[in-house]
């Protein structure tokens, strides 16, 4: 869905792109839409976020300067258009000709702003990345890293800027979109630290953070905020210097605001800081629909969010294609329904409508799909094939199996995903640490959706015992 606008931020943000021979096509373009997903809310130009690409390759080069794109919607383009260059993964030179790009004026990179450092990597690399890497964090950078492969966890984490647990995470490329808003919140943090900038906006609120400049005995701030381009209708509020936030209500829904924060010294100068906020539009309901645990004959339908000036909600749903519909009414109060009796292996239009106490009303539809009866796989097993290496089979699931998808979550290293085409009832699970609990998931994949999983927790022997695996059925 829409995004709303990110502005207020100022910084420049660096995407290592690992363009090398050692990343499939498929793996190279997923890793583009995240990265392209990524900026999309950010306000882009010279005096907002300014972004570049240095592609990891046997020589690294950049894609454009920092000050080439300044719109969103040129920079996803020029992202799109990026092509994968080959090559081997040398990812220590790369990293050093980040940070010559990343202090350079030629590049377009603007001093006395925040440096951000993205690193998409599938966790390989030919040459050291340990010093280049430590330089650059030396010099100021925050090192956001993302490993869509079997990276060393201990090499990658002394690497991504401190903790670990906010700067770097390992996550299969088919699920990079999971760590999208997280991501993107972690680099808005970094570029607005030093900024006067808004958060929590509402449609009649947001709240202004700002630096510490000044303290209860130096002075007071006065903060100015009005509607752009109605200056009649300007406010000012004052807070004393030991204020670092002010929550502004009472506001328009989708207005943007002007707004000065002007520090009142008795001992140093501060220049004003300025920023412009939009507020959100006024809240509706529903704003969202959402289908979930779908079986073969119902589903679960919710919505959101419940506002008081709602009366009820009326739940229309029929089968794709047709023009049957029936009906369900829920109370006001509520915001999910279970739809039952419904055909196994169908897909359904179904529409929530908000009945307002004013008498209004507001829709919203999504499509729901019910699974294949008897869609499950059955009788999972395991085959010891040597050290930290097991081998998966299962019997086949019913109905028009279009593959398996098998999931294996480790204790210890990264999840990995293996799908498979229908004839094949078996795959290899590599990397599984001796003394190791790990829980392996295998699920049908039809047309409309994926049939029912069946997961099993594999425990592999330490290596002083007798290699080997139990397994045990999920309570």
């Amino acid at each position: 869905g829409p995004q709303p606008s990110i502005s207020n931020s100022e910084g420049d943000l660096l995407f290592l792109l690992d363009s090398s021979g050692s990343v499939s096509y498929y793996e190279f373009s997923r890793v583009k839409e995240f990265m392209w997903d990524l900026v999309r809310p950010f306000t882009f130009g010279p005096k907002d976020v300014q972004a570049s690409i240095i592609h990891i390759s046997t020589t690294p080069t950049m894609e454009f300067p920092f000050d080439r794109y300044l719109s969103s919607g040129t920079l996803q383009q020029a992202i799109r258009d990026t092509q994968q260059l080959m090559g081997d993964t040398n990812t220590g030179k790369a990293l050093s000709y980040a940070k010559e790009k990343l202090f350079s004026d030629e590049a377009g990179a603007r001093p006395d702003v925040p440096k951000v450092l993205v690193w998409v990597t599938d966790g390989f690399s030919t040459d050291d990345i340990s010093e280049p890497m430590q330089l650059l964090k030396d010099m100021g950078v925050t090192v956001f890293i993302v490993s869509t492969g079997r990276g060393n966890y201990l090499e990658l984490s002394a690497a991504a800027s401190q903790p670990p647990e906010k700067h770097l995470h390992f996550v299969d490329v088919d699920d990079l979109p999971i760590i999208t808003e997280e991501l993107r919140d972690a680099i808005r943090d970094v570029i607005q630290a030093n900024r006067l900038h808004a958060v929590d906006i509402t449609s009649s609120s947001f709240r202004l953070m700002w630096p510490e400049l000044l303290s209860q005995e130096t002075g007071y701030y006065t903060i100015e905020y009005g509607p752009r381009g109605d200056l009649a209708r300007k406010r000012t509020k004052q807070v004393s210097g030991a204020h670092t936030s002010l929550m502004l209500s009472n506001l328009a829904p989708e207005t943007t605001y002007e707004v000065a924060l002007i520090p009142e010294s008795n001992v140093h100068y501060f220049p004003p800081q300025t920023t412009r906020v939009t507020t959100l539009a006024e809240e509706i309901s529903p704003a969202q629909v959402l289908i979930s645990e779908s079986g073969p004959r119902s589903f679960h339908v919710s919505w959101a969010p419940t506002l008081e000036s709602v009366m009820g909600y009326q739940i229309l749903y029929g089968p794709l294609p047709g023009n049957s519909v029936k009906l369900l009414e829920v109370d006001g109060k509520h915001n999910s329904t279970v739809v039952e009796n419904l055909a196994p292996n169908t897909t359904y239009l179904v529409t929530v409508t908000a009945v307002y106490k004013s008498g209004k009303e507001k829709s919203l539809s999504a499509k729901a799909c019910t699974q294949e009866e008897g869609s499950k796989v059955r009788h999972l097993r395991f085959e010891d094939m040597g050290p930290n290496t097991l081998k998966a089979s299962w019997d086949s699931a019913d109905g028009k199996v279009l593959g398996y998808r098998v999931r294996c979550r480790r204790q210890t290293g990264p999840s990995s995903v293996i799908s498979v085409s229908p004839q094949i009832h078996s795959v290899l699970l590599t990397d599984l640490a001796s003394g190791t609990t790990n829980k392996v998931c295998v699920k049908p994949m039809y047309k409309n959706q994926a049939g029912k999983g069946l997961c099993r927790m594999v425990h592999m022997q330490p290596a002083t015992e007798a290699q080997g695996y139990k397994h045990r059925q999920r309570a």
